[in-house]
């Protein structure tokens, strides 16, 4: 019995086998007599109404002169996330992965009506990388307290009391990348630039 996890990959071998024999421009009569599977085995295999086994699938893959990966190959998941948005804290939160744990990516949006204007800093564990996409973002980190602007980005040990929001009247969009274990976001800088002496 097939289980859950091989009949989508079974399922698609009669699709790929057709579609590399009219490729090459070959007919059933012709795979018959390279490979000795006789046409009607052939027909079934592609129509999907024959189970394909690797002993028909060997002097297949010599045939057309391709791996047994190319022929059984296991179905990619569809990769889009679609994103189910929350609230909260004052923000509407987008969620970017659907990685359980680990490092957690999302867009955040704070509406130009959003409550969140006084600081209230707080620590946990963590580390955060913010981007501003639109808009001016307040972060106050510690004894920071600065604006970003779209294009910039802070990163920051969320053990040190922390707090975004809204600089002024408009509304904000930013990326945010936040690892709940203390994960560091690796950004390559940009070459050319150099710090200044004495800077942080």
């Amino acid at each position: 019995m097939m289980t859950g996890e091989t009949d989508p990959a079974l399922a698609a071998v009669g699709p790929r086998l057709c579609s590399l024999r009219r490729d090459r421009g070959t007919s059933l009569t012709e795979v018959s007599a390279a490979t000795g599977i006789s046409v009607s085995t052939l027909s079934r295999l592609e129509s999907g109404q024959r189970r394909a086994t690797l002993e028909l699938l060997l002097p297949l893959a010599r045939a057309y002169q391709v791996s047994l990966d190319q022929i059984v190959a296991a179905p990619v998941a569809d990769p889009r996330v679609r994103p189910s948005s929350f609230r909260r804290h004052g923000m509407i939160y987008y969620p970017l992965n659907r990685r359980p744990g680990g490092l957690q990516a999302y867009k955040l949006v704070i509406p130009a009506d959003s409550s969140r204007r006084v600081p209230d800093p707080r620590s946990h564990e963590g580390y955060e990388w913010l981007y501003v996409l639109d808009g001016r973002l307040r972060l106050v980190l510690g004894e920071h307290d600065i604006i970003l602007t779209p294009g910039e980005a802070a990163e920051f040990d969320t053990r040190v009391p922390h707090w975004f929001g809204a600089a002024g009247p408009e509304a904000i969009e930013l990326l945010s990348l936040f690892g709940p274990q203390g994960e560091r976001v690796h950004v390559r800088a940009r070459p050319g630039r150099q710090k200044a002496a004495g800077s942080a």
